[in-house]
């Protein structure tokens, strides 16, 4: 089966940094997009950034000039870097694939979320 698996949540201080870490793993024909998107408490989950095949990168303009999204295509894997964080930027932060598994139709799967918490 294909998983999302993420790492590099965690507590950081306003201006710290962080960087998020996210794998795919199982039978992938290929990969069209990876992004991250992110869920604050009580508000809707909102698109952070997006890695699309071909080398094309959307941010999102709340996190634009300090954020970094990256991919890795050999080892099936996306990054983000967060820079000069801030409060605001406290979310549950989730991975987010639209792939071609074998013999499927491409869909999408999600992580299951890492926490980020930017407090002093």
């Amino acid at each position: 089966q294909v998983q999302l698996v993420e790492s590099g949540g965690g507590l950081v201080q306003p201006g710290g940094s962080l960087r998020l870490s996210c794998a795919a793993s199982g039978s992938i024909s290929s990969i069209n997009i990876m992004g991250w998107y992110r869920q604050a408490p009580g508000k809707e989950r909102e698109w952070v950034a997006t890695s699309i095949r071909g080398g094309i990168i959307n941010y999102a303009d709340s996190v634009k000039g300090r954020f970094t999204i990256s991919r890795d295509s050999a080892k099936n894997t996306v990054y983000l870097q967060m820079n000069s964080l801030k409060p605001e930027d406290t979310a549950v932060y989730y991975c987010h694939a639209n792939l071609r598994a074998s013999h499927t139709s491409s869909t999408d799967y999600w992580g299951q979320g890492t926490q980020v918490t930017v407090s002093s």
